[in-house]
């Protein structure tokens, strides 16, 4: 399975101001083009929570060349797609066309990216769709459960805000803070063009560096600031060192929520992340892990039981989360905390060591099989790591670790006497 994800190396060139293309041909008859921009949520002040969000949506309201509307008219004309999402630490865009739209339509792309008007009068009436979508996701009891477990695992660093903000702080932002964080962070030593499908890849990174010239903007041309997410890093939190409790009710559950939170090294510490994402295959990834056989399956307590190693930069969040009714909360948390003591504990058997990498090595590359998501996984690991190395190197890591590593890492990040604990109830509790 060495290198199973790669068919052929990508060429990455980076332009005379700073930008980074990657491109790759890939067989298929279509060509997505990411467009990465190293600012998200985690970046931004408290003070302008969800700018990064609200940033991301006005870029779609037209530029100085496109009408509000007209980008996506003419992807639409093109039977292309398109489409945005910023998380903690990166904002990201991108469409999806056939191949012989690719040179149209890629400048469109950039220049929305680059040159968006974010008119007073357009960012009072996006203001509104904003709040809207931060109240939908309140309603949300994904969401809110979720949300109040960031809150738990993380006292000061900034993955504990949301990323869409508050519905205060969005009242309260004005256009000209929006225009002055777009100058600042839209640059072009912080943004990374990723071009995967059936074009050669120096054909790609033609198209993507003149339709940057063409379209790039004064600002871009003349403010040549030099972004770097390290100036904001934080430090790492401490581990938990007791039990930290936290009990809330919701009554428009319908079952209790149960998550059990470790803070764990992040992909600052890339190293440190293998055992984990292995960790939480073995314990509640799919349903031959052991949480959901056993809590699930065999004893009956939970509906529902995952585990997820959560890997942001500066630190990580190793999940555990159930779906349960309230009679089986206290039962359920011991039962997960002897399942980690047992990994402590007891080796686990090579042939189910053997299963867990495989599998976990597999989903990674059959998740990158299709032009978009190969597009993703460049943008994604060039814009943290300026180097795709630690990509192409994920299965061959994953595939490396042996039963002490698992057991080791078990020991040193997941503390069963010292964790965050999250209990929502659907009913109010004396």
């Amino acid at each position: 399975m060495k290198n199973a994800i790669l068919d052929r190396s990508p060429i990455i060139e980076q332009l005379s101001d700073g930008l980074t293309i990657i491109a790759q041909q890939m067989p298929v008859e279509a060509v997505n083009l990411n467009l990465w921009i190293d600012v998200g949520s985690a970046l931004e002040s408290d003070r302008i929570n969800g700018m990064a969000h609200f940033l991301e949506h006005m870029v779609f309201k037209g530029t100085d060349r496109l009408e509000n509307g007209e980008f996506e008219r003419l992807i639409e004309e093109k039977g292309a797609v398109t489409n945005a999402a910023t998380s903690q630490e990166y904002t990201h865009y991108y469409i999806t066309t056939a191949p012989k739209y690719f040179a149209e339509l890629a400048p469109l792309q950039l220049d929305v990216v680059l040159n968006p008007n974010l008119a007073e009068d357009a960012f009072e009436r996006e203001k509104s769709v904003i709040l809207e979508e931060i109240r939908r996701s309140q309603d949300s009891p994904s969401r809110r459960s979720f949300q109040l477990a960031m809150e738990t695992c993380f006292e000061s660093l900034p993955y504990r805000r949301p990323i869409l903000g508050k519905a205060a702080i969005i009242e309260n932002l004005r256009s000209q803070q929006m225009r002055d964080f777009h100058d600042y962070y839209y640059q072009p030593k912080s943004l990374v063009a990723s071009v995967v499908g059936n074009l050669p890849a120096e054909k790609s990174i033609k198209i993507v560096a003149e339709g940057y010239e063409l379209v790039k903007g004064k600002t871009i041309a003349q403010n040549q600031k030099t972004i770097s997410k390290k100036q904001n890093i934080l430090p790492a939190e401490a581990p938990f060192n007791s039990i930290v409790r936290r009990e809330y009710s919701d009554p428009k559950l319908q079952q209790a929520r149960l998550i059990l939170l470790w803070r764990v090294p992040g992909m600052a510490e890339l190293e440190k992340t293998y055992a984990l994402d292995v960790l939480a295959a073995i314990l509640g990834q799919g349903r031959m892990s052991r949480l959901f056989r056993e809590l699930r399956e065999d004893k009956k307590l939970v509906d529902r039981i995952s585990a997820s190693n959560i890997s942001q930069t500066i630190q990580g969040c190793f999940y555990i989360s159930a779906m349960l009714p309230s009679k089986n909360l206290a039962e359920t948390e011991k039962e997960i905390i002897d399942r980690i003591r047992k990994i402590q504990n007891e080796p686990i058997a090579t042939k189910d060591i053997d299963r867990i990498r495989t599998k976990v090595a597999n989903r990674f590359i059959f998740a990158n099989e299709r032009p978009a998501s190969r597009a993703n996984l460049y943008g994604y690991y060039y814009s943290l790591f300026r180097d795709l190395e630690p990509a192409f190197k994920y299965c061959d890591r994953i595939q490396a670790l042996e039963a002490l590593d698992l057991q080791e890492a078990a020991r040193e990040y997941l503390n069963p006497d010292a964790y965050g604990v999250v209990i929502i109830r659907p009913e109010i509790t004396n």
